[in-house]
């Protein structure tokens, strides 16, 4: 049973992953009338439902009790004003990711920026290395090197573009190709950085994502 929820869990997470960058895409690259949607709206609003969640979830370990609800948040939140402080450095970066990522889907096609942003799992390893003293098998740099070939192939010019083409989206794909970049070591940063932080306190997981969305909050409403 638990084998058959692993892999189910791993397909729902293929599925939203996939139609996420597909739905962001088509959102971005939409020809309507009137001024495209910003970014930063976006995250916003997927701040606040990612927050929601994580209360509902909160809720629930809380044996749906409003004043447990409401103790568990004060205690551990705003009782605890360094803890939280502690995750102002990822929601920050976590933040910029995001608009980021709008950017290169702005400018790249969904396919080339789902490769490419794979390279956040060798950023991710490096600083896996660096900061949490981590060990990688000689199978696990192989792989890594592999697919940083896979991603240079992906950028590599194709024949088969028309010069109009490649003369109108040079510019745009660099600016994708560069946000693309800057995301992926971002993602690897604040998810090492966040993970640290959870193996160092006892706060479940709903609690320190609560933390994390709030901060982003702020600036960009």
């Amino acid at each position: 049973m638990s084998t058959n929820l692993k892999y189910l869990s791993l397909g729902i997470l293929v599925f939203q992953t996939t139609s996420l960058v597909l739905t962001m895409r088509y959102s971005r690259t939409l020809k309507e009338e009137g001024p495209r949607y910003l970014s930063s709206t976006a995250v916003v609003v997927a701040e606040f439902l990612k927050i929601m969640a994580c209360i509902l979830l909160v809720y629930k370990d809380s044996k749906c009790n409003l004043r447990a609800l409401n103790r568990v948040l004060h205690d551990e939140i705003l009782n605890k004003p360094m803890e939280t402080l502690k995750l102002a450095i990822p929601s920050g970066i976590y933040t910029l990711q995001n608009n980021l990522l709008y950017v290169a889907l702005s400018n790249l096609d969904a396919a080339t920026y789902q490769v490419t942003y794979q390279l956040k799992i060798l950023t991710t390893a490096l600083f896996s290395v660096s900061m949490l003293s981590k060990k990688l098998g000689v199978y696990q740099w192989l792989s890594l090197v592999i697919l940083m070939t896979g991603v240079a192939f992906v950028q590599w010019p194709s024949d088969s573009q028309s010069t109009a083409t490649k003369e109108l989206s040079a510019g745009s794909q660099f600016v994708g190709l560069i946000a693309v970049l800057i995301a992926c070591f971002s993602s690897g940063f604040a998810g090492v950085y966040f993970e640290k932080i959870l193996k160092e306190t006892k706060q479940s997981v709903w609690i320190r994502n609560i933390q994390l969305a709030s901060f982003s909050l702020g600036p960009f409403l």
